[in-house]
């Protein structure tokens, strides 16, 4: 009788214990069982322009959050050659339902087109207005103007990120680019699209802000 009052109260402070390290640890599968599922909207700097799959940006963040505790899954919806009005069109099917934040890459093809930065301006406050509409975070990835096409140029489309961000209360992280543009040992032989080992590089200097980012999901 005594035995198995002793084997009944070992199963008792066994699954005692095991019940308050579920609850304790807020890093556990049972606490974060529902992945924060993320969208990188983007262009050919998202896609990963001729590297292999698992070097392309969205592929390289996820895995770098992961090395850091997050349970995060990140879908690469980013299209070589879009423009940001190009996002604007297929946003709906690149977004679905469920996802709980997109981080917006957009514009470079715009502005190394020339175009007025209007145009990606309108598209991209388009896109952050119809994400919050779904109750989507969003966090913007900017970009800058080449100087070669002028100050005015330059003026009005680098300022159209932050402009937007302030706006809309978006975490910002203002160059996409910070840290390997111009390095030739960086980029491809075109100049314009980062090597794998770039990439790792804009996951390093991105991540903090990618925290901030993600601090701001609400938890489901």
């Amino acid at each position: 009788m005594k035995r198995q009052s002793g084997l009944f109260m070992a199963i008792i402070f066994a699954c005692a214990a095991t019940l308050m390290g579920l609850i304790a640890a807020p890093g556990s599968s049972f606490a974060q069982n529902q992945p924060i599922r993320l969208v990188a909207l983007g262009d050919s700097l998202s896609a990963g322009y001729q590297l292999p799959g698992e070097a392309a940006f969205p592929v390289a963040l996820e895995r770098a959050l992961r090395t850091k505790g997050y349970n995060v899954e990140i879908t690469n919806a980013g299209v070589s050659g879009d423009t940001a009005s190009g996002g604007l069109d297929r946003l709906d099917w690149s977004v679905p339902d469920g996802t709980d934040g997109v981080i917006v890459e957009l514009g470079a093809n715009d502005m190394l087109r020339g175009l007025d930065p209007a145009i990606p301006r309108q598209s991209i406050e388009t896109i952050v207005e119809r994400l919050k509409a779904r109750n989507i975070a969003v966090m913007l990835a900017g970009m800058m103007a080449t100087r070669n096409l002028g100050p005015d140029y330059a003026q009005k489309f680098d300022t159209l990120y932050p402009d937007i961000a302030k706006k809309h209360g978006l975490v910002l992280y203002p160059f996409f680019l910070d840290g390997i543009a111009g390095d030739r040992a960086l980029n491809l032989p075109d100049g314009l699209h980062p090597t794998a080992k770039g990439v790792e590089v804009i996951v390093e200097r991105i991540l903090p802000s990618v925290e901030s980012f993600l601090a701001t999901i609400p938890k489901r």
